[in-house]
């Protein structure tokens, strides 16, 4: 379990290169400097920015092998958590970062082009409205309950895709809330990061009842 500022770092800098080691420097710098301009993230996480952000995303690719071709899709991008973080670390990867509101859109533009995330692509609009292509992984941090969640992001899946969704103490919760046919897909990772905290990871296509 991670514990501090320091071994947060160093977990993610165990997972990536340099350069992109540079990056994420770079974005929690930019972070910081915007997150006076507009709520980003709550106040009281800046001093553990690398523990409660980048950390609790870069925790996702060990459930992902470096084999996979991509495309990620990441719902509900916010700040860029888990989506840019993933972007910076697989640059190999095509990064699909999905995000309808306007100043969070223009936030996310602005790092993708500032820290040259050529594999990066914002999808500037609500997620029904994004069109379809079949995703390696799909990942959402805080976007929906898990039941709305997949009847929104079923048509991006297909019987390889991974899905990663932090869902904090409600993990194992929610995925008792999902219909029977759909509960056996997932299961609860712990979270490296937060002791409390659990993962819902599962593979496959997302059939909706018709």
């Amino acid at each position: 379990m991670i514990s501090g500022e320091q071994d947060a770092r160093a977990f993610v800098v165990a997972r990536c290169t340099p350069e992109a080691v540079q990056r994420l420097d770079a974005l929690a710098e930019l972070l910081t400097h915007e997150n006076a301009r507009q709520n980003l993230i709550a106040k009281a996480t800046e001093a553990s920015l690398w523990t409660r952000h980048l950390a609790d995303s870069a925790q996702l690719v060990d459930h992902v092998s470096r084999e996979t071709s991509g495309p990620w899709l990441d719902l509900g991008s916010g700040a860029g958590f888990p989506g840019l973080v993933i972007a910076i670390m697989r640059p190999e990867w095509p990064v699909h970062l999905v995000e309808s509101r306007k100043r969070r859109i223009e936030w996310l533009q602005t790092v993708s082009r500032e820290l040259r995330l050529e594999n990066c692509r914002v999808e500037g609009k609500r997620l029904e409205l994004v069109g379809d292509f079949e995703a390696s992984v799909i990942s959402a941090r805080a976007f929906a309950p898990m039941t709305r969640l997949l009847d929104l992001s079923a048509r991006f899946s297909t019987s390889d895709t991974i899905w990663l969704l932090p869902k904090g103490r409600s993990a194992a919760q929610e995925v008792q809330t999902l219909p029977r046919r759909l509960r056996s897909m997932f299961h609860v990772e712990q979270s490296q990061i937060d002791p409390d905290a659990g993962i819902v990871v599962g593979r496959g296509k997302v059939e909706l009842e018709q």
